[in-house]
């Protein structure tokens, strides 16, 4: 039996998705453009850019700032999720893990928290409002499967 409630949560998924999906983007790609152009802060917040070419940092900020844009866009979205996440696992474990076992020790919050969220969006698709479904229809777009409950025997 479906309740307004869970009607209206089900409509607006795709657009929740949309908005969660819009602003981790944006967020992501800031860090990129603040690390490549010391705009926003500029790298580690002192108004600097990392130098080009440099390992990891320049690579990072690039896949920050591609990798958010097209996040945001909804074009490509779950590739460069899926490379997002993957660049924030890499950072977390290979720059904060040492230095302590829990992200709130070892400052590496923003790298679990990215990692974990590109992972969902890479699960759960671009939602409504992507570029995708204007590029390419409604192929590659669709939301993961939902669950169905099994009619109880009553």
């Amino acid at each position: 039996m479906s309740t307004p409630l869970t009607s209206f949560t089900q409509r607006s998924t795709p657009h929740a998705l949309a908005l969660f999906r819009i602003v981790i983007g944006l967020l992501f790609a800031c860090h990129g453009a603040s690390s490549l152009f010391g705009v926003l802060g500029g790298a580690m917040g002192q108004g600097g850019t990392v130098p080009t070419g440099s390992w990891p940092g320049w690579y990072a900020a690039v896949i920050q700032l591609a990798g958010g844009l097209l996040v945001m866009f909804g074009l490509g979205t779950r590739a460069a999720a899926f490379i997002s996440s993957g660049s924030m696992a890499y950072a977390y474990f290979s720059t904060h893990q040492g230095s302590g076992l829990f992200p709130i020790q070892n400052g590496g919050e923003p790298s679990a928290l990215y990692c974990w969220a590109f992972l969902l969006i890479f699960f759960t698709g671009p939602g409504a409002w992507a570029l995708d479904r204007v590029f390419f229809g409604d192929r590659g777009t669709e939301a993961a499967p939902t669950a169905q409950r099994e009619p109880s025997a009553a």
